[in-house]
């Protein structure tokens, strides 16, 4: 199949948790999709080998200056024109406000938001017309978490970030965000602490891995959205 016939995806950390199931929906929809990872190669690989249809795994880290763009240059020149860019790979660390470190700070922000800026600004030169970016944001760009300052900025930068790339790249490429509420517990997150997130959630849940999905979905399908965020938390950002 040459690539002119081909729709073809990039998902940044697209081997673990919900960047896999981002990477499961795009193949079933008929995208070659390259899978980035960062020290996960197993998983990338046999996700890649699992989903099929010209998937093609990349190795990058993305806290290092140039990686982000040289990712995409490679995914452009193995795989051709992106049409979908889905900036999901993300760090989440957890450290008090007086433990934070210069060397902490740099690594979130440039993972969190250096390199999904870097990453669109690459492939808004190697995109078809009509194609899409999709950034993650979560709750803590409109939150307060003392435990997670970094991260939390990083958020909040992600959200104008994809305003100012929906103005710069239009009408050709729309850029827009998912701000999940809890759809896949953390590791280090024990059963009594998520059953106490859900039960202060309005809808008094938890999500799931494939809400998040569907949010991604209907961005991809939403020709007159850019510049949007998308809440998928249960109505978290509502509360009094």
């Amino acid at each position: 199949m040459s690539h002119a016939a081909t729709r073809t995806a990039l998902v940044t950390g697209g081997a673990r948790r919900v960047g896999a199931a981002f990477t499961r929906a795009l193949a079933a929809r008929g995208y070659r999709v390259a899978i980035h990872y960062r020290s996960g190669a197993a998983d990338a690989r046999a996700l890649a080998a699992d989903v099929g249809g010209g998937a093609q795994v990349y190795a990058a880290d993305l806290a290092q200056p140039g990686a982000a763009t040289a990712l995409v240059a490679e995914v452009a020149r193995d795989m051709g024109p992106l049409d979908v860019v889905v900036n999901s790979a993300s760090n989440f660390y957890q450290v008090p406000f007086r433990e934070v470190t210069e060397a902490l700070w740099d690594e979130v922000l440039s993972v969190n938001l250096r390199a999904p800026f870097f990453i669109a600004q690459a492939a808004a030169g190697v995109m078809r017309d009509g194609g899409t970016i999709i950034n993650m944001a979560d709750l803590a760009a409109f939150e307060t978490w003392p435990d997670y300052v970094p991260h939390g900025i990083s958020k909040a930068g992600i959200v104008q970030l994809t305003r100012a790339l929906a103005r710069a790249l239009a009408p050709g490429i729309r850029v827009n965000a998912i701000a999940p509420g809890l759809v896949l517990a953390p590791e280090d997150m024990s059963d009594a602490e998520a059953e106490r997130y859900a039960a202060s959630t309005p809808l008094r849940r938890n999500g799931t891995p494939a809400e998040v999905v569907r949010a991604l979905e209907y961005l991809i399908d939403a020709p007159f959205v850019t510049g949007d965020v998308l809440f998928v938390d249960g109505g978290r950002q509502v509360r009094t």
